[in-house]
């Protein structure tokens, strides 16, 4: 029975489930409206389908919206109408637009096929007028490259007035290169043009030339007065003549005359008329003194050369080295010819100063100068040029007139010897020599020539001064007697080391004087030793000390050496050791120099203690038989040497 009634339940849940309106009915129980837009949308629009919700509206829903569908596409009947209607004439006015582009293509194909002759032809022409416009094309720029516009022509041809402007440089520099370009196409299979051209550029090129050359020319000569204007259009032509050398180098001469001739009046003026407006004053006024007039000319030349090698500087700054010109040669050369006017005026006013002076220390200060300038001016010009060769030579003349200056002075002193003076101190012609050579000399130290060149002049002066001095007091000194004449050569001899010992160069010389001086001072020791052993009565004994030799015997047996003797003299000599001043001779306090003094008085000592020395051995010793020969020689020579120092 349960299970009847379980199949029962299960049978009646599978019929409902089969009902459709059961499955709608829970489809719409189970359905969310909320989130469903369309059906709210649907909804909505059915709630405008009647006014009021009844039972009679809810049955005729369905007509109403059946009938709503209805009107809805009747409309789109009506209006679909329309459009057909439209479509149909647009259909109709296709139809007509295909027919007529059907006929155009249908005539253009004619056309076509009428015309195709002349359309090949047409392109054959155009293809032909493009190579023709190409070629057209190639040849201006072929003229454009190889030859000259009427413009460019006229500009080198000139005016009448011969005037050049800048413009020019730039037509010759065009000229230039198409000369230049020629030479591809002689490389080409255009020889013959590239021929005709290079002659048709040449012909320009040299016309151009000359006129380049004519203007430069005259510029050139303008350029006399005391400042040239060296404008920038006259260095550029000559820059532009540097491929012409012969007309760079007559140029460039042109250029030299005209500044010679100004430099030449310049220097002219400068020497009698002065600067402008007087200032400065004209250096021939200053011609009663040798220096200055001398020195200004030489001024006035340096400054004159260093400014006319700047103006040639900036004539020829566009111009660089070449294997055809070398502008510092070219500078050089034409520097040597500008100066080389003043040489003549200059070297007359020099040599009548040379010739008339006489004093020697102003000709040796003319030849310093002379020398200076020469080595200052020798930085601007070549060695070749004539304005250094002129200052050389006056130079040379002014050494040669100095030397006979000095000469004539040393012959003067030769030819009238002086008698030495009481007092054996240097003549007064010695003194005024000395003083003559120390003036040489202070002019010699203020030079600024080269050391070697200083050097050699300096031995030569002194060799011209002290030679004949010396010369000069050994013939005064030739009557006196021995020690007189060594004092009084050591005094001249001091005199002419004391004065070249203040200058360089002497060491030499000096040597030499003290060989001398060193000569003399042993003659005046050894004299001054005999004058006191001599006094002392120890001549005699010390001559025999000398040469006696063993053989002859013991020293007591010979005459005037026995013991008395000896000790009498022995005590004649202790006289003069306690006052070893009373046995000076008068010469030796003549001498100048107190070191020389010193000198004499101490090698004269040492040589009378070397002499008391040997009689001290002689007597003592047991060989010469004196008897008690400690009362004989009662000092031992160091006490001898302890007195005398």
């Amino acid at each position: 029975m349960a299970d009847k009634i379980a199949n029962d339940s299960s049978a009646g849940q599978n019929s409902q489930q089969n009902n459709p309106l059961s499955k709608k009915l829970n489809k719409i129980l189970e359905s969310r409206l909320d989130n469903d837009k369309d059906m709210l949308e649907a909804l909505k629009a059915l709630s405008a389908f009647f006014n009021e919700n009844s039972l009679r509206s809810r049955r005729n829903l369905r007509g109403d919206i059946e009938r709503r569908s209805l009107s809805i596409n009747e409309d789109f009947v009506e209006a679909f109408k329309e459009v057909k209607v439209q479509l149909d004439g647009i259909y109709e006015d296709v139809n007509a637009m295909n027919d007529c582009c059907q006929d155009m293509t249908n005539r253009l194909k004619a056309a076509k096929e009428q015309t195709h002759d002349l359309i090949n032809q047409t392109t054959k022409l155009q293809a032909e007028s493009q190579t023709l416009q190409m070629r057209a094309q190639v040849a201006d720029a072929f003229l454009e490259k190889f030859q000259l516009t009427q413009a460019e022509i006229k500009l080198l041809r000139g005016t009448r007035d011969g005037t050049l402007h800048q413009e020019f440089f730039a037509a010759l520099a065009r000229v230039k290169q198409i000369h230049n370009d020629c030479k591809v196409l002689l490389r080409t299979n255009q020889q013959t043009a590239g021929l005709e051209i290079m002659e048709s550029m040449a012909l320009h090129q040299e016309s151009a030339y000359e006129r380049l050359y004519r203007w430069t020319q005259n510029e050139c000569r303008t350029l006399s007065g005391d400042s040239p204007d060296v404008n920038a259009l006259l260095c550029q032509a000559m820059e532009g003549l540097q491929d012409r050398p012969v007309l760079f180098r007559y140029s460039l001469d042109e250029f030299g005359t005209a500044r010679r001739t100004a430099i030449v009046r310049g220097f002219i003026d400068a020497l009698t008329r002065g600067g402008p407006g007087g200032t400065p004053r004209p250096i021939e006024l200053h011609s009663h003194d040798p220096l200055r007039y001398i020195g200004d000319m030489l001024a006035w030349l340096h400054q004159a050369t260093a400014s006319e090698k700047e103006h040639l500087q900036t004539l020829l700054k566009s111009c660089g080295n070449s294997n055809k010109h070398d502008v510092p040669d070219l500078i050089h050369d034409v520097l040597g010819h500008i100066t080389e006017g003043v040489c003549r005026p200059f070297k007359v006013r020099v040599e009548q100063v040379l010739v008339a002076e006489s004093d020697a220390v102003i000709l040796y200060k003319l030849t310093n100068l002379l020398k200076f300038y020469d080595q200052t001016i020798g930085q601007i010009l070549s060695k070749e040029a004539s304005l250094i060769a002129t200052i050389q030579e006056m130079e040379t003349l002014s050494l040669k007139m100095f030397f006979n200056s000095l000469n004539c002075h040393a012959s003067k002193i030769a030819d009238k010897i002086e008698l030495p003076p009481a007092d054996l101190s240097s003549p007064p012609s010695l003194t005024q020599t000395l003083q003559l050579m120390q003036d040489v000399l202070a002019s010699h130290d203020a030079s600024v020539v080269p050391l070697d060149a200083r050097r050699q002049d300096f031995q030569q002066i002194v060799s011209c001064i002290i030679d004949p001095l010396l010369q000069m007091c050994s013939v005064s000194a030739s009557r006196l007697n021995t020690v007189d004449m060594a004092t009084y050569m050591i005094n001249c001899i001091y005199l002419m080391q004391t004065t070249l010992a203040l200058y360089e160069f002497t060491d030499q010389r000096l040597e030499m004087l003290q060989a001398q001086t060193d000569a003399h001072i042993d003659t005046l020791v050894s004299e001054q030793a005999s004058f006191v052993l001599t006094r002392a009565g120890l001549a005699q004994i010390y001559s025999v000390v000398q040469q006696h030799q063993p053989k002859q015997g013991p020293l007591s047996s010979i005459q005037g050496m026995d013991g008395i003797t000896i000790k009498s003299a022995m005590n004649r000599f202790d006289s003069y050791l306690g006052s070893p001043d009373s046995l000076v001779m008068p010469q030796c306090g003549l001498l100048l120099s107190t070191a020389l003094r010193e000198n004499v008085r101490k090698a004269s000592t040492d040589l009378l203690v070397s002499a008391y020395k040997q009689m001290h051995e002689a007597v003592t010793g047991a060989v010469n038989d004196y008897r008690d020969p400690e009362s004989i020689v009662q000092r031992t020579p160091e006490q001898v040497a302890e007195l005398l120092a």
